[in-house]
């Protein structure tokens, strides 16, 4: 297990990166890739089995899709703190030729992305076709993917929940972020979810459920406990209590940092409650 001051180090430092990218080009997303923050350090340097390097076909090692492609931010930073691009290149995030598009794109070539992502709800449905794949090509490793709690609100995504319990694809862990907010205000006002761990339930999928979506040892707790789910049937499902915005004390609790970047006095604000950790781009 990695030292978890380690990853909270990390944790730090990809939140300097998020909102310095942000504010940067004065666009994207910062209030749901803060709030993700933790799961996506966790998943990439303590839970998945990955492979030296990249390559699209991903045999032989575990998969993660991001479905909320809006949150980039986050993917970028945790990408190239892992290794897969330097660092440096989080200067051209949404730039113009820029392999950092404000949404994930393949044909700019970024290692580490495997889907154009951003048209929320389709998410899901390519995990479970990777899964399946991995399947058949008697590959035991396991799929990931992480989805928003607003996005659930596409009718898609229902669909290929219920695809995955039908076809017993327990290869699979779906994330959902559950922080309440979506890009016009609390989910609950915008199309009430529900109770999405029952739901999940009952279209037949194992559930676990994360209350401390924001702390680091809660996260990996979660994720190792549903890696042991796998393999008996059902795919597996973590709901992820978490604040949008996290980390930094403007942005939380509250869907007005969806996607808006921070002036420059914010910017100064939002890096003195993150300390530069391993040194910034």
């Amino acid at each position: 297990m990695s030292d978890i001051k380690d990853l909270e180090d990390l944790v730090s430092q990809v939140r300097r990166d998020i909102v310095r990218m942000v504010h940067k080009v004065n666009s994207g997303h910062p209030g749901g890739s803060l709030g993700c923050t933790e799961f996506m350090v966790a998943l990439y340097n303590e839970i998945m089995e990955l492979n030296p390097g990249f390559d699209m076909d991903g045999k032989n090692e575990d998969l993660f899709f991001l479905s909320n492609g809006h949150i980039s931010p986050v993917y970028y930073s945790v990408l190239a703190r892992a290794g897969y691009f330097p660092v440096e290149e989080l200067n051209t995030f949404r730039l113009i030729n820029s392999r950092l598009q404000g949404h994930p794109t393949t044909h700019e070539g970024l290692p580490g992305v495997r889907i154009a992502s951003g048209s929320l709800g389709q998410g899901m449905s390519v995990a479970i076709g990777a899964a399946l794949a991995k399947k058949l090509n008697k590959d035991s490793h396991l799929v990931y993917s992480l989805h928003g709690d607003g996005e659930l609100q596409e009718g898609q995504n229902w669909e290929a929940i219920m695809y995955a319990a039908g076809n017993k694809v327990d290869n699979l862990i779906a994330t959902i972020d559950h922080n309440g907010q979506q890009i016009d205000g609390a989910t609950s006002d915008v199309l009430p979810m529900g109770d999405l761990q029952r739901k999940f339930e009952v279209f037949g999928w194992d559930t676990i459920h994360v209350k401390e979506g924001n702390n680091i040892q809660a996260v990996i707790a979660g994720l190792k406990e549903a890696k042991k789910r796998t393999g008996k049937g059902k795919p597996i499902c973590i709901i992820l209590d978490t604040v949008m915005g996290n980390g930094v004390d403007f942005m939380m609790y509250t869907h007005a940092w969806h996607g808006k970047a921070p002036n420059d006095e914010q910017l100064a604000i939002a890096l003195s409650q993150n300390p530069e950790t391993l040194g910034d781009y």
